[in-house]
């Protein structure tokens, strides 16, 4: 498996104990890049300290995209890219999208966005 770039939505499932065997496999070749927003999104939504203690321990463990200014530069020229073609795309929702690009990797992700975001660019999904 090439590099896998997770969305908040698969990571939630996975730490509800739900399968997702891609995910876990990419987590066993050691191919798992986070993007930053999803770890903010998923620290917003740890309630228990168990939750919050199984996010620190991810974060330790996987590289977190890095986000230059340049990344960013990026992702406003997709929503705007986007935007034209008629696809209205949060910048979370972008960030994530272009952490996959930038990085050629494959990006597991469940919500209906993602599919609309690699019709129109390079952008490879899989619910995973």
């Amino acid at each position: 498996m090439s590099g896998l770039v997770v969305d908040t939505s698969v990571w939630i499932d996975f730490f509800s104990g739900r399968p997702a065997p891609a995910l876990e496999e990419g987590l066993a070749q050691g191919v798992v890049a986070l993007p930053p927003l999803v770890v903010a999104e998923l620290v917003s939504g740890a309630r228990l300290p168990k939750q919050r203690a199984a996010i620190a321990d991810l974060v330790r463990d996987l590289p977190v995209h890095d986000t230059p200014v340049e990344h960013w530069i990026r992702v406003g020229d997709l929503r705007r890219r986007l935007a034209g073609k008629g696809v209205a795309v949060s910048t979370p929702d972008a960030h994530v999208a272009q952490c996959a690009i930038d990085r050629d990797a494959l990006l597991l992700a469940r919500d209906e966005v993602f599919r609309k975001i690699a019709k129109e660019t390079s952008l490879r999904v899989s619910a995973g």
